[in-house]
């Protein structure tokens, strides 16, 4: 790893998790070591409370994830750069975000990006016709890569016909050893950074926001969580928990199989991580100085073959860690419940649908806000097989997007095409049986489902 180039945080965090690993701790969290978290105070109780401090962004630094390549929706390149709408894609509506910060308040609000190896070159080129933000490389951090590991002998996976595939990336709780390697904690503690807002760049509903950043910094707390109610389209992510009066972060792959009822009880455990964080850079520092250079976060074991296409390849662990998971780190940390509408990420090409639809405003200063008629909760789309890729789902937009301005639910079954000038209304569902794509006619469809002869 040292030879690769890997950070030494990032090292040292590995040697913890393969040390769990070699114990035969497997990160799981049973329902019995745990309570749910019952209520926690809002966000919109706070807007209405407090007396924002614009005098802050001066010392704030927006920090989004962008190593990821979208693979699993056939992107080659940062998902970042997909276009969302009026050839505007996520990083240049996020740029938009910062541009407007600083012109609104005057305040040099710091822009940080990690980046990993596969989304540097791209982003940092996209990011060009920007001179506004100056340094590119200065707002850049590294994602680490580690060691896949044998799961027979827990040695470092070998495959001479893909050496890459005996690597893979730690999870986004590499956050902490990326900000922690090559003095990139303190030169932004030198350099007057006290606060930083993370969020994933494919979520544009993560717009920082100055309400929360001065309850944040009124608090005193090291560390806060952005939380949301969850729904049953969310009963398999991470949630928050008590254990012995510290919060928590459950991840799925850390919950027993006995306990998965529990686990996606929405009633029970009723709040998610958004994966919106905010950290203050001093208590972050002496956390990780106290832990010997790196964050101690729990280890999440995740099995899978040395080459994820062949199931026939060698079985390997990835020894991963979550950045929400620092959560348990901090004894005085908090959680805040937001609106849905802050959590609006891409993980398919039906959330892409949705967000490229009219079901989302998007402002002039680069926000994407669910519209009004959905009451937080956007409307539930599940495209097949046929649209897994964006290719697939471009080629089914020849024109514009439906409108789901007043759709609750939308399934589509069967290849087709949809028409400029298609709006969906209620729940509908559309079935073409035959093998070749067909368009669905411009029209108003409400509460019915839609069979293509």
């Amino acid at each position: 790893m040292e030879s690769a180039g890997v950070a030494e945080p990032a090292i040292r965090s590995f040697e913890r998790c393969y040390q769990m690993l070699e114990a035969n701790e497997t990160g799981m969290i049973p329902e019995t070591a745990i309570t749910p978290v019952e209520s926690l105070p809002d966000l919109n109780t706070i807007a209405q409370t407090i007396t924002p401090r614009p005098e802050l962004l001066a010392q704030t630094a927006m920090l989004k994830l962008n190593g990821g390549l979208g693979t699993s929706m056939g992107l080659e390149r940062a998902k970042s750069l997909l276009t969302v709408r009026d050839g505007m894609s996520f990083l240049d509506l996020i740029v938009k975000q910062v541009l407007h910060f600083r012109e609104a308040t005057g305040a040099n609000l710091r822009f940080l990006l990690m980046n990993s190896f596969s989304t540097s070159d791209d982003t940092l080129a996209a990011l060009a016709k920007y001179p506004q933000l100056g340094d590119l490389k200065a707002l850049e951090l590294m994602q680490n890569k580690i060691l896949k590991v044998d799961a027979k002998t827990l040695a470092p996976a070998e495959w001479p016909a893909n050496p890459s595939l005996e690597w893979c990336p730690p999870g986004h709780g590499d956050l902490y050893a990326a900000l922690a390697a090559n003095g990139n904690l303190d030169k932004l503690i030198a350099d007057g950074i006290n606060y930083v807002f993370v969020s994933n760049s494919d979520n544009l509903g993560a717009t920082l926001d100055l309400a929360l950043l001065t309850y944040f910094a009124d608090s005193g707390a090291p560390f806060l969580m952005e939380v949301t109610a969850r729904t049953s389209s969310d009963r398999k992510g991470g949630h928050l928990a008590l254990r012995d009066g510290q919060f928590i972060l459950r991840e799925s792959a850390q919950c027993p199989d006995e306990d998965m009822d529990a686990f996606q009880d929405i009633t029970r455990h009723r709040f998610f991580n958004t994966n919106n964080l905010w950290l203050r850079l001093d208590k972050l520092r002496d956390a990780i100085n106290a832990s010997g250079g790196f964050l101690p976060l729990p280890l999440i074991r995740n099995s899978k073959t040395v080459d994820p296409r062949d199931k026939k390849s060698p079985a390997v662990y990835q020894l991963e860690t979550a950045m929400g998971a620092a959560i348990e780190c901090f004894a005085s940390s908090a959680a805040v419940d937001v609106p849905r509408s802050r959590f609006a990420p891409v993980k398919t090409t039906a959330d892409l649908l949705t967000l490229r639809s009219d079901a989302y405003d998007f402002t002039k200063d680069g926000r994407a806000l669910l519209a009004p008629e959905f009451n937080g909760v956007p409307p539930k789309v599940d495209l097949d097989g046929n649209y897994k890729l964006v290719d697939q789902l471009e080629a089914a937009l020849p024109g514009d997007a439906p409108s789901l301005r007043k759709c609750k639910s939308l399934t589509v079954k069967g290849a087709v095409e949809f028409d400029s000038g298609v709006v969906f209304e209620g729940d509908i569902t559309v079935i073409n049986p035959a093998a070749e794509a067909k368009p669905i006619p411009a029209d108003v469809y409400v509460n019915e489902t839609v069979t293509l002869a």
